[in-house]
């Protein structure tokens, strides 16, 4: 991101930077989803510092000998990424060739195209084949192609839904952006300045063209596009530069730098609530968690079985807890973590046998005598509360208040955790019943959950020596 605001500054000036990195920084999906080990988010910070390199630089004209070495560098870095990580990006890569190839002013020859791809098409395959055949325990495998073929040729990928040609346009985009002026206010701005038409639209076009095309493709996400959104934004920053600037000039524009800066703050603010509750969309890792607390005093081998939620809402390798060494004195129990799908193996006796413990959200599925030994919820949406209802004796409530106290417990503060739940408790109460008496008149907004896994553990039989008796 540091990267690409450079690249803005260079094209458009340093408060369009700064404008870009304020509507970057607080767009929750960008900045949350960055963290995700997803191919799409490994591919989007090779992508941008592609693109960063297919930027206008201002006062460099676009046949300059500096200007063609960023060019072939960004179509060698589109390349190779698409090899690697996302065989979509192919795509993109053939946006940005096309345009650049037939626009009058930029005319990027085949003598500079042809060499970029063919390198980056030599660099991608020497690093994937080798690598993921090792690792794939397969010769010569190359993973994008053969999810290339599957999804594109073989049209498996509406599998996973499909939607109409035009949601990346009128949902995933505005969904992504966050601030609606992005697209109602400063895009149109930026288009409407003749000294900044020429530069957006270099950096426009390509990335719509990439959606439009993309748009064909029956299933849909927004990460598919996440790589579009650093050029929109580069793009946008520029007519919110141009508004702010010029706020002294006119009421109009004073009423625009007002709207800007009041949506810039409230995007921060929605941000940072959609990152508070982003915790609550993963009851798969708190899950895992809280077995792990529970079964803390087992000894030797616990065998614990994961479901397919559980493993689909936050239930990662890296949480696993490795076994004991004896070299280093390690106490404890030896965890074996089962993560079997197969319906006919889940419906045999046999199976359940031998774990002790469950992770699911069908306990009544899991063959046995089993003990329910804690519930975690997840969150569903919002609710508005009428005048004279108690948020807090909601189910949703009790949910909330046990999932806050695992996450203290497991950032290991070192004041009580039921103190410090107390404390906020009560500050929580007292904010509410002021807003909801002096304000809203007794309406209220509270976060919905309800119960999604259950932890389970075998019921252990207890023989009776009857010769003791």
């Amino acid at each position: 991101m540091t990267y690409f605001r450079v690249g803005v500054a260079k094209a458009f000036g340093r408060n369009e930077a700064n404008w870009y990195i304020v509507f970057q920084a607080s767009q929750f999906h960008m900045m949350y989803y960055a963290s995700r080990t997803l191919p799409n988010f490994f591919a989007f910070g090779l992508v941008t510092l592609a693109t960063a390199n297919l930027l206008p630089y201002a006062g460099r004209r676009p046949t300059s000998k500096s200007t063609r070495r960023r060019n072939k560098l960004a179509l060698t870095l589109l390349t190779v990424t698409g090899i690697i990580f996302r065989s979509d990006i192919a795509i993109l890569l053939a946006s940005y060739t096309i345009y650049f190839y037939l626009h009058p002013n930029i005319g990027l020859p085949l003598r500079s195209i042809i060499p970029a791809g063919l390198l980056g098409l030599v660099i991608g395959l020497a690093l994937t084949v080798p690598i993921d055949s090792f690792f794939w325990q397969r010769f010569w495998i190359w993973p994008e192609l053969i999810g290339f073929i599957y999804n594109i040729v073989n049209k498996q990928s509406v599998n996973w839904g499909i939607q109409p040609w035009h949601f990346y346009f009128t949902d995933a985009l505005p969904r992504v952006l966050f601030n609606r002026l992005i697209i109602l206010v400063c895009l149109p701005f930026t288009l409407s300045i003749p000294i900044l038409r020429r530069p957006a639209l270099d950096i426009l076009i390509p990335n719509l063209l990439f959606i439009a095309i993309y748009s064909f493709q029956p299933h849909k996400e927004w990460r598919f596009i996440v790589y579009t959104i650093p050029p929109i934004n580069a793009a946008a920053a520029a007519g919110a530069s141009w508004i702010w600037t010029c706020r002294a000039k006119s009421f109009a524009y004073r009423i625009l730098s007002l709207g800007l800066a009041v949506s810039a703050l409230g995007a921060f603010a929605a941000s940072g609530l959609s990152l508070a509750v982003s915790r609550f969309n993963y009851p798969g890792a708190q899950a895992l968690n809280r077995l792990h607390q529970l079964a803390d005093n087992e000894t030797g081998v616990v065998k614990a079985h994961i479901d397919t939620l559980a493993c689909m809402s936050g239930v990662t390798r890296f949480m696993e807890i490795p076994p004991p060494s004896p070299l280093l004195g390690g106490e404890g129990p030896f965890w074996i973590y089962d993560k079997e799908e197969d319906e006919q193996r889940l419906l045999d006796p046999l199976f359940w046998e031998g774990v002790d413990y469950v992770i699911t959200e069908a306990p009544e599925r899991v063959i046995g005598r089993w003990q329910i030994l804690d519930t975690v919820g997840a969150y569903v949406g919002w609710s508005i509360l009428r005048p004279g209802i108690d948020c807090r004796e909601a189910v949703s409530w009790k949910i909330i208040e046990e999932t806050c106290r695992q996450a203290l417990q497991d950032v290991k503060l070192r004041r009580s955790v039921n103190s410090l739940w107390e404390c906020a408790d009560a500050s929580y109460g007292k904010v509410e019943e002021l807003v909801r008496e002096r304000i809203t008149k007794g309406w209220w907004v509270k976060m919905k959950m309800e119960p999604q896994l259950r932890i389970l553990r075998k019921e252990r039989e207890v023989f009776v020596d009857p010769i003791a008796d």
